[in-house]
């Protein structure tokens, strides 16, 4: 396990993941924040924000995949959040605190960005009720409120995006964008980071009313074992059960796990399936290989360019942002032998 941790150090991005996740450090202790400071100034993480310009903003839609500032943000969340966003915050009633600090403070721009994206009047016209559901690609704001959070820029904002997931939350605990009448069970895809995103909004917060809808959420998936149907037990679509890193929006057991360790839920026993499907792709060196991407690195004027590889696909090598996931995954349900 040494020489796999070793292999995985020698990706510079992943040393705040290596430290916290793997090794267990407390995030605001030296051995954190020594990793933290190796991840921000990574090669990874240099190029994601080599596209700002003067004013510290990324010149495209927040949206724009895989290089706007919504998706970056986001990666940035993942890989190395604000130790001290992790503290739970001082909670009073309708707002949250805005003096916050953080040590992404140049992060700030993109984050208004972002905010001004997803609570702008254009952005109110893609939100539509139908047959009594809100239909809305619910993982925007949720990553919004999620990174918000994560990377220590959480204010009345982030509380406004929180309460629309709330409020916009179907019968049976999810969301999801299918603007058909007839559709009436959410969607995996819209509904994972809404879980994610409240999970933690109740954690810093303490609203009772995000921590109910984040087991609501939580229920969507563990009531299919994370990836298969409760009508017959088949698995609900292959890409369910293939490893990549990052999934963007998109779903694999995964991405599912991860989540459920975040949230709370990963000694529930329905994750027990997805826990053991996920230790049967290990490798014979320890590692886990990524066997699909959302992301291409040529022809930047096409949709889906990232500026980063984030080590490629490969049946038989490791994937040092999949396995240091994995990993995290398996150490969290007692598994990983770490």
């Amino acid at each position: 396990m040494d020489n796999l941790l070793d292999q995985l150090r020698l990706e510079p991005a992943l040393a705040w993941k290596v430290a916290v996740n793997l090794l267990g450090h407390e995030p605001d202790s030296a051995e954190a924040k020594q990793a933290a400071e190796v991840t921000r100034h990574s090669p990874l993480v240099t190029l994601l924000l080599s596209e700002r310009d003067s004013n510290g903003t990324i010149p495209f839609h927040p949206y724009k995949k895989w290089n706007g500032a919504h998706w970056t943000l986001s990666i940035l969340a993942d890989l190395c959040p604000d130790f001290r966003s992790l503290r739970p915050l001082h909670y009073v009633p309708g707002v949250l605190r805005e003096d916050f600090g953080s040590l992404n403070e140049t992060l700030r721009p993109m984050m208004k960005q972002s905010f001004d994206w997803l609570l702008g009047e254009a952005h109110q016209k893609h939100i539509r009720m139908i047959d009594g559901r809100v239909r809305r690609c619910a993982s925007q704001e949720s990553n919004a409120v999620w990174y918000s959070l994560k990377l220590g820029f959480a204010d009345s904002r982030t509380e406004e995006l929180a309460a629309r997931l709330m409020k916009w939350q179907w019968p049976d605990g999810g969301w999801n964008c299918d603007k058909r009448p007839d559709v009436s069970i959410s969607s995996f895809m819209e509904s994972l980071i809404p879980l994610r995103a409240l999970a933690l909004y109740a954690r810093v917060s303490g609203d009772p009313r995000a921590a109910q809808s984040a087991e609501r959420a939580a229920e969507i998936f563990l009531k299919r074992q994370l990836f298969k149907r409760q009508r017959d037990g088949a698995v609900m679509d292959e890409h369910f059960t293939r490893l990549c890193y990052p999934c963007y929006w998109h779903y694999n057991i995964l991405f599912g796990l991860v989540v459920m360790v975040e949230a709370g839920f990963i000694h529930d026993p329905r994750c027990r399936e997805a826990l053991d499907l996920l230790a049967s792709k290990r490798l014979p060196d320890g590692g886990f290989p990524a066997v699909e991407v959302y992301y291409r690195t040529i022809r930047p004027n096409l949709s889906g360019y990232s500026l980063v590889s984030y080590g490629g696909t490969s049946k038989v090598r490791m994937n040092p942002f999949v396995t240091a996931d994995a990993l995290y995954v398996l150490k969290s349900a007692g598994l990983a032998g770490l």
